[in-house]
């Protein structure tokens, strides 16, 4: 058994060699004619080479490039042909050395054995296996530090890595020492160019990617930040969001099915009340109460931030709590309303807005920017409160809503425009 394991180690080991080659080539200087030039080995491994001055001359004219051999018949030329073959099996008995010592084959060891030096054979770092064990950190503090979402987003963007490090080093995995900026920037051009993905998805995904390098920048294992003058900024995104016109059009449509009905309600109940989608599905009737004015608040938390949320409820909420406050499925679990999966809602959504006539892309999460656009901030809410109630942790989140408001812009240029012409016209 234990021959076995051995066997299956060292075929292992070698199959990770995808690329191995030994040159001999010749350096001369220019402007120096035929003077002899240094002898040069060079071996690559995987991509990474090492080149390694062999002491040994020969003229240009009798160097033959395609063989990395001289030509002609001279004992001497023979000689020196007979010194490039014994090095060139040197090499590759170093390459059996170290598949037999079940190290990796590196150019770096195979020049160090040639040099009649030991390889210093460090514990390597890879990146691969670094985001695995950061994964299952992540995974085990899900619920308690991380959302479910931020777990799923770091383990699409392992295969990501994985499928990348493939794709350009034929290989599934990297030590962390051989990371720079080159390939950071590969990696941004294979999301944009071979996966099709936009800027925005591809710096999110480099993103988990450039955690786990930091982590080991941390360790020490790392000297050097590859992502050191790499722009990480996402490019803002125009929200949509529904009109006054448009909101007012779904909420008195009368649909063909009450499957599509439903999903309205629970659409619209987002659009009056800023919950998103994940939020709105946990929604429990306990977490409605009576608040500071004695209407009836929503006192939750926030599935992405874990921070708090304390919004009041319209009227037009109300009547939609008030339908489903004897639904079976809410009553027997203490939920608020009944949701569907986001999948479906998002699907019944694009009906919805056909049989409404509303032309944007209708998903669920443009609930919550018509929430922070034409139901709040379009009325004269203040941005502060509005960010309060949207539980952003940070104001320029929710200014990002603000600079679509042309609508706003133009009630409050109108504002001050009527207080200059009162002022003018005073004696």
């Amino acid at each position: 058994m234990g021959q076995l394991l051995k066997f299956i180690t060292l075929k292992a080991i070698a199959m990770t060699t995808k690329s191995f080659g030994v040159l001999f080539y010749l350096k001369s200087r220019t402007g120096r004619g035929d003077s002899p030039g240094d002898i040069y080995l060079r071996v690559t491994v995987n991509g990474g080479r090492h080149d390694l001055s062999l002491q040994r001359k020969c003229a240009p004219s009798m160097w033959n490039r395609s063989s990395g051999r001289a030509t002609g018949k001279k004992e001497l030329i023979k000689a020196l042909n007979a010194y490039l073959d014994t090095i060139e099996a040197k090499v590759h008995e170093a390459r059996h050395f170290l598949i037999q010592l079940g190290r990796p084959v590196t150019s770096e060891y195979i020049k160090d054995i040639l040099r009649g030096q030991t390889p210093t054979f460090e514990k390597k770092h890879l990146l691969m296996e670094l985001f695995q064990e950061h994964n299952t950190r992540m995974e085990a503090l899900v619920g308690k530090e991380y959302a479910a979402g931020t777990l799923s987003r770091f383990k699409t963007a392992w295969k990501h890595t994985r499928d990348f490090l493939l794709w350009k080093y034929q290989a599934p995995d990297i030590d962390i020492k051989d990371l720079g900026y080159e390939f950071v920037s590969d990696f941004e051009h294979w999301f944009k160019a071979v996966k099709n993905c936009n800027h925005n998805t591809t710096i999110k995904f480099i993103a988990c990617c450039r955690k786990i390098v930091l982590v080991a920048i941390r360790k020490g294992w790392l000297q050097r930040d590859p992502f050191l003058g790499f722009n990480m900024a996402l490019r803002e995104v125009e929200r949509e969001a529904l009109s006054k016109e448009e909101l007012q059009t779904m909420a008195s449509r009368q649909f063909p099915c009450d499957r599509l009905a439903q999903v309205r309600d629970m659409f619209l109940f987002s659009c009056y009340t800023g919950l998103a989608y994940i939020d709105l599905k946990k929604l429990r009737r306990s977490e409605i109460s009576a608040g500071v004015d004695g209407g009836k608040w929503i006192f939750t938390k926030r599935k992405k931030t874990d921070t708090p949320s304390r919004i009041p409820l319209l009227p037009c909420a109300l009547d939609i709590m008030a339908k489903y406050e004897n639904h079976p499925g809410c009553l027997a679990r203490g939920l608020v309303l009944p949701i569907l999966s986001n999948q479906k809602m998002n699907a019944y959504l694009k009906e919805i807005g056909d049989l409404c006539g509303i032309q944007k892309n209708l998903t669920f999460h443009i609930a919550r920017h018509t929430f922070a656009t034409t139901v709040t901030l379009s009325n004269g809410v203040p941005i502060e409160t509005v960010s309060k109630i949207l539980g952003h942790t940070n104001l320029k989140t929710t200014q990002h809503y603000a600079k679509i408001l042309d609508l706003k812009v133009s009630q409050d240029m109108a504002a001050l425009r009527q207080k200059l012409e009162a002022q003018t016209q005073k004696p």
